[in-house]
């Protein structure tokens, strides 16, 4: 049977599956849900006179009138009624939000100990940890210290509640004028100048050198060499001063900077962590802008260096190289976990393989097939072996999924989204799968894939780290409309899915910080000459969120850029990611074979991207022929074999 074949009859038989669900499914609570609609909306507004008490007791979503009310009482409010709330509402975000909002308002009023008596611990968010410190003081002072101290070491403004705690700090010595040059240090290095400024008002004439050097190096970085050693009391502030200006050095002029480093570091009465960042950094930056004669001190000073960052950067010049033996050498130094990975196994093989150890190859590259993965999918090609996909699935009676549909987080989630608040029913369920046991997630994410909420399906998955349970992380999402536009365009509609799980985990609302909307992210500006090309309406912004039109259109891009690519989907995808223009340009840099094409793409983003797009196509086709790898292949044999450099190119 053909995958496309395979693909309608799976559709098939889940649609009946989900439909004969939802039919059975209870709707609880509709005939109040206008009124609690307007009472959500007069809390808000604190407009109490217009919420029909009688109209909304008992609803499900009663508690949520009650934070508004509540919160409006606050710091007036006595912590008993603040932790009475807490207690009746524990199974909903809303017993947190009413912690924290308690800690906000009792802190900026002063109420120490009714700020003390509802916290649970030290809060999240800066805000609320200040207040909590400043609280904490009076009665536990060292660990009071010790939070504050973190809350002191970064390199921008803190907010104003910080100011009482970080005061008192200060006084009692527990902050003193290292600490306050330290920060300095950061945040020079963040470029937050009036920060800058006002940290170095507060140190003394011992700390003039420190000053009078930040003033000369901020000017020139070259001058390194040339500013004191002995920075501050007993030479305190010469680590912070050297580590941080090196680091802009290095940023800025990297083989300048190697030079000076030669000449300064055997001088430095610096501790061994600060002299760690500063080879760290020289490393790192000397192996991304592949300066050759640096690499000499690099391989020397790796051993010692041993980060992951940068013996991975070593492993790829390597493998830029060809040099194999270089390939184990530094593979064989990385950290236990990270070499053990199916990524690095499989680079591992692949020198055996070159270096002419048949054995020792199949060995690592069985290793590294147990991966799902992109490179233990590759290779399992390599010895011939199915795709380990490690399934997990989850079986329910239908007794128990009645009592699921019960529960009142479900029930609150459902009601959430009958008047309208998608983000509110967003916030109580993956609450629900945060603090749910094992059972009980498994049990949710069942529901949510009965009801077709694929975005909250995925999100549950992630929550709850069910990193086996495909059929719920690739969910039956949209698929007509893949199936349809795939065959329309000629592209592969395992491969649409798999781009649009990558970009937007499902969720047709998606907007990125650089403006990509919707399933596949497409860029407005691209959605217009698309739709051009297709003699369509420009969708504009709202329009392109639609499902389907965002398919379509992210399918006939997908088109244009597989055939810009003589039909590969490898180079096509990371297209998609980085754009025509750069993948054009590391084609007719790049290594010849497909693996080493992947692991050289600059950047890391769509080396990732790629990576994971063309995993989850197998998965997908995997799902469709019923969990089974059978007969599923992550790249055709001309897209293994293929050379990946200039000739890939449609137009030369």
């Amino acid at each position: 049977m053909s995958p496309m074949l395979r693909l309608r009859q799976y559709l098939r038989q889940r649609r009946v599956l989900v439909i004969t669900t939802l039919l059975c499914l209870p709707l609880v609570g509709q005939a109040d849900d206008n009124a609690m609609r307007d009472a959500l909306e007069a809390a808000r507004n604190q407009q109490w006179e217009r919420i029909d008490e009688a109209a909304i007791s008992g609803h499900v979503l009663e508690g949520y009138v009650e934070y508004h009310r509540l919160r409006s009482r606050l710091p007036q409010a006595e912590p008993g009624q603040v932790l009475d709330f807490i207690e009746r509402h524990r199974d909903s975000p809303l017993a947190d939000w009413m912690r924290s909002q308690a800690i906000i308002r009792y802190g900026d009023a002063g109420r120490y100990g009714s700020l003390l008596a509802v916290a649970d611990g030290t809060p999240s968010g800066t805000e609320r940890e200040c207040h909590y410190y400043t609280a904490l003081y009076g009665s536990d002072p060292q660990a009071a210290a010790e939070g504050g101290r973190e809350l002191w070491r970064v390199g921008h403004s803190q907010p104003s509640a910080c100011d009482t705690l970080f005061n008192r700090l200060r006084a009692s010595g527990e902050i003193d004028e290292f600490d306050i040059w330290e920060r300095k240090m950061l945040a020079w290095e963040r470029g937050e100048t009036g920060l800058v400024s006002y940290l170095g008002r507060l140190l003394d004439s011992r700390w003039q050198d420190g000053r009078d050097a930040v003033e000369r190096l901020q000017q020139r970085y070259a001058d390194i060499t040339r500013v004191p050693t002995c920075i501050g009391p007993e030479c305190r502030g010469s680590g912070p001063l050297f580590v941080t200006a090196m680091r802009g050095f290095i940023r800025a002029d990297t083989e300048a900077a190697m030079e000076a480093w030669r000449k300064i570091a055997p001088h430095l009465p610096i501790e061994e962590d600060d002299r760690h960042a500063i080879e760290e950094d020289l490393a790192f930056y000397s192996l991304v802008r592949d300066i050759d004669h640096n690499l000499g001190w690099v391989d020397e000073a790796l051993p010692r260096i041993g980060t992951t960052r940068v013996l991975e950067l070593r492993i790829r010049h390597a493998l830029a190289h060809r040099d194999w033996r270089d390939v184990l050498r530094w593979v064989d130094h990385l950290p236990e976990d990270a070499r053990d990975e199916g990524r690095w196994q499989y680079w591992k093989a692949r020198a055996h393989e070159q270096l002419g150890d048949p054995e020792r190859a199949d060995v690592a590259y069985a290793r590294a097939a147990q991966e799902r993965s992109f490179f233990g999918f590759a290779a399992a090609d390599r010895i011939d072996r199915p795709y380990s996909l490690n399934l997990d699935r989850s079986r329910f009676d239908d007794a128990f999924r009645d009592e699921v549909a019960g529960w009142p987080a479900v029930q609150r989630t459902e009601a959430l989204l009958r008047i309208g608040e998608e983000g509110l029913a967003n916030s109580e369920w993956l609450h629900a799968a945060a603090t749910a046991s094992p059972r009980e997630v498994r049990a949710l994410a069942d529901y949510a894939e009965r009801r077709g909420w694929h975005a909250r399906l995925v999100q549950t998955t992630i929550t709850a780290q069910l990193w086996d349970a495909l059929d719920w992380r690739f969910p039956e999402a949209y698929r007509e409309h893949f199936l349809r536009w795939g065959q329309q365009t000629g592209v592969d509609p395992y491969l649409l899915m798999g781009i649009a799980r990558r970009e937007s985990a499902y969720n047709p609302q998606a907007l990125s910080p650089a403006g990509a909307r919707g399933l596949m992210q497409l860029m407005p500006g691209t959605a217009t000459l698309l739709s051009r090309q297709l003699g369509i309406s420009d969708p504009g912004p709202h329009g392109v969120l639609d499902p389907e039109l965002n398919i379509r259109l992210g399918s006939t891009y997908i088109r244009d850029m597989t055939d810009r690519y003589r039909g590969n989907r490898l180079a096509a995808a990371a297209a998609y990611n980085a754009g025509p223009g750069r993948v054009d340009r590391w084609l007719r840099d790049a290594p010849e074979e497909f693996d080493l094409f992947v692991e050289s793409i600059p950047f890391r983003e769509t080396r990732d991207y790629v990576q994971a797009v063309l995993s989850y196509r197998v998965i997908f086709e995997s799902l469709a022929n019923g969990g089974s790898s059978e007969g599923v292949s992550m790249l055709s044999d001309a897209e293994k074999t293929v050379r990946y450099d200039a000739s890939l190119l449609a137009r030369n």
